[in-house]
């Protein structure tokens, strides 16, 4: 499937925090089982955090949870609580942005593997996973 860049536009339910990505209109969607993303059914694409912007004042709205390694930033809106993007430890450096919090219309396709958080270490080995924010990624989407 031939794959376009666009820009996404997404956020969190009450609209407070609103941002900006430009990735491909297919991703590769990751589900993951560790504690986290399995208790709030987060399954999310990554990109280099160069594509990523918030928009307006969306930073105030903002507030971090960290465990474990203290490396994934889970970022979530202070006034309904939702987590529409956040710094997953696979990819320090990029953003995963929640699938189901980008706005409707320009996903036109999106694979989901699975990503064994629960064995992390074995996963991250196995998957390729840290590939999808690196610079090769980032200067395809340039293009």
């Amino acid at each position: 499937m031939d794959s376009e860049v666009v820009l996404h536009n997404g956020g969190c339910h009450c609209r407070r925090v609103r941002w900006r990505v430009k990735a491909a209109n297919s991703v590769t969607g990751w589900k993951c089982n560790c504690s986290d993303c399995s208790m709030r059914g987060n399954i999310h694409f990554i990109v280099p955090c160069e594509m990523f912007q918030l928009s307006g004042d969306s930073k105030q709205y903002l507030n971090t949870y960290t465990f474990g390694t203290h490396t994934a930033k889970h970022t979530f809106c202070k006034v309904c609580g939702i987590t529409s993007f956040y710094i997953p430890r696979s990819n320090p450096d990029g953003v995963a942005v929640t699938l189901t919090c980008v706005d409707p219309g320009t996903l036109s396709h999106v694979e989901i593997k699975q990503y064994d958080g629960q064995n992390w270490e074995t996963s991250y080995a196995h998957t390729n996973i840290a590939s999808f924010s690196n610079k090769l990624l980032k200067e395809a989407l340039d293009k």
